[in-house]
């Protein structure tokens, strides 16, 4: 069976692709036919396996370094991808590194981290390649942000800060270049394993987190990098036509589960709307 290849001949960019999500997504955006700039801050390894892999598709694509701390860096890395690609018609903003901390113990060099690299750099990268895509009638961004924009987790006060502030910016960016031809949305993830998890929590395993999802997700398990890559190419393509400004919340229905339900999975033993709904 022919299948067509939804991003052919488009010029793309990904942030953070030498792992992880980002990595997933360059390597989907190669197999659906794009050309792909990628993005690292310290994986040159990563970046560079997952280019040559995109090159032995017949494809053109380069990894180039970039601090997301300094803006100098993030508005060089825009001028590298334009400079390789001849321009970027598709923006994925991946990057962005996590952090956990009482709140009464953050220190202000933490915040300026992250708001610094998951936020300010995003917002100028943002602004340096939209500058482009006018140039050549328009383009797409897709913004990676979290469920942790949308609910609350304790010790995540900075993070979930930046995470909200890329779903905001996303709304009013989304507003203001739509009539200009640039489509511009955002994806929130639910729990999707990746490196950091096997690095920093002790002890973490596949079976044990399988366990986990399977009691608290109500899809019963978690998602995968895959399923990620599968949403950020739909928004990026014609497919998603008429979808602006939105934040497209991707966990299992995680976010939908009422916290104070105990299990989900059971039927309720509580007999409400007893004695004035018909039936009960």
């Amino acid at each position: 069976m022919h299948t067509t290849q939804k991003m052919a001949g488009k010029r793309v960019l990904v942030t953070g692709s030498g792992t992880g999500i980002g990595r997933e997504i360059a390597l989907e955006f190669g197999r659906q036919g794009a050309d792909v700039v990628l993005h690292f801050a310290h994986d040159a390894a990563g970046a560079q396996s997952v280019t040559e892999e995109i090159q032995a598709l017949g494809l053109r694509a380069k990894a180039f370094q970039a601090d997301f701390d300094r803006v100098d860096e993030v508005v060089k890395l825009g001028d590298q991808a334009v400079s390789f690609l001849g321009g970027i018609d598709c923006l994925v903003n991946n990057a962005g590194i996590t952090f956990n901390q009482p709140f009464l113990d953050v220190r202000p060099e933490q915040f300026d981290r992250l708001y610094h690299v998951n936020i300010r750099a995003q917002f100028f990268l943002t602004q340096r390649i939209v500058k482009d895509m006018l140039q050549h009638g328009g383009g797409t961004i897709c913004n990676i942000t979290s469920i942790h924009a949308v609910s609350g987790a304790p010790e995540h006060s900075v993070y979930a800060g930046t995470k909200g502030a890329i779903a905001a910016y996303t709304r009013a960016l989304a507003v203001e270049l739509a009539h200009q031809g640039i489509r511009v949305n955002a994806i929130a993830p639910g729990w999707v394993t990746v490196e950091n998890y096997y690095k920093n929590i002790p002890g973490f395993n596949d079976a044990d987190a399988a366990k986990v999802a399977a009691e608290k997700v109500p899809l019963a398990r978690s998602g995968s990098k895959l399923e990620i890559a599968k949403l950020a190419i739909f928004l990026c393509s014609d497919d998603a036509g008429y979808i602006v400004g939105q934040t497209i919340i991707a966990d299992g229905g995680t976010t939908s589960l009422m916290s104070l339900i105990s299990d989900f999975r059971t039927r309720s033993t509580a007999t409400f709307g007893k004695g004035y709904v018909p039936g009960v």
